[in-house]
């Protein structure tokens, strides 16, 4: 990792940080010389997380929890750098929806995102330190999807509430910017697009003829939390090869 991006020492909070995204960034984070604070509700994944990185410090938590959220991140600041990646995504026809696919969601899609960079900012302004927020949201923010009809708005709802961080954060010195992917092959990625059939109908769609990488978001993540992207906040960077434009 290139040292001009200015990570070293700075305390840093990944959230779903047992898999995926959330995984690679807290070990792309903790390589670059950041203190990392990996979150995630699952505790094999952080154990698993700490023997590939051991100076990656674990948080188990469930942030559908409001009480023990307020409780557990606040102990574990303070933190100069935030990623909230955590999300779920329950899929269901729109005359399907269930009132609790539509609690989760909300939950821990915005809720759970609201909730942990309020307390992280406090702390923020309270050392008087500038920070940092990338908040991971979708293209599926910016475009209806079939059976994405809670994913889908609850996407949406985060990229306005990052603006109005944006706005309301900046005379803090606080960042905030989201990146919005398109499909993403991690582990859960490449087996839910398995099917050449369904991964073919939206390849089609995107101009650059394939899916994103773990590391294409990762890197734009990175550069959203970095010096190099001091005057970049209230933005939603599209790492979608170009689908949101076809």
């Amino acid at each position: 990792m290139e040292p001009h991006l200015g990570f070293r020492g700075r305390r840093a909070l990944v959230t779903g940080a047992g898999k995926g995204i959330g995984r690679a960034v807290a070990v792309a984070l903790s390589k670059a010389g950041a203190r990392v604070t990996a979150l995630s509700r699952t505790a094999a994944d952080l154990e698993s997380l700490t023997r590939e990185c051991p100076g990656i410090a674990p948080l188990c938590l469930d942030l559908a929890d409001w009480d023990a959220t307020e409780a557990a991140v606040g102990a574990a600041g303070p933190f100069e750098l935030l990623v909230n990646n955590a999300a779920v995504a329950v899929l269901q026809p729109f005359l399907e929806v269930t009132r609790e696919a539509l609690e989760r969601s909300l939950d821990v899609n915005l809720q759970a995102v609201l909730h942990v960079s309020q307390i992280v900012a406090r702390q923020m302004i309270a050392q008087g330190v500038p920070g940092a927020i990338v908040n991971v949201s979708s293209q599926a923010s910016q475009r209806a999807l079939r059976d994405h009809a809670v994913y889908c708005s609850t996407k949406s709802a985060l990229d306005m509430l990052s603006k109005v961080m944006a706005m309301e954060l900046g005379p803090h010195k606080i960042r905030v910017n989201t990146v919005n992917p398109t499909v993403v092959m991690t582990d859960m990625g490449r087996i839910n697009w398995s099917d050449p059939q369904k991964s073919a109908a939206m390849i089609n769609r995107i101009p650059l003829g394939k899916f994103a990488e773990v590391d294409d978001v990762v890197n734009s993540i990175l550069f959203l939390l970095s010096d190099k992207s001091a005057m970049t906040t209230g933005s939603s960077l599209m790492v979608d090869g170009g689908f949101l434009v076809s």
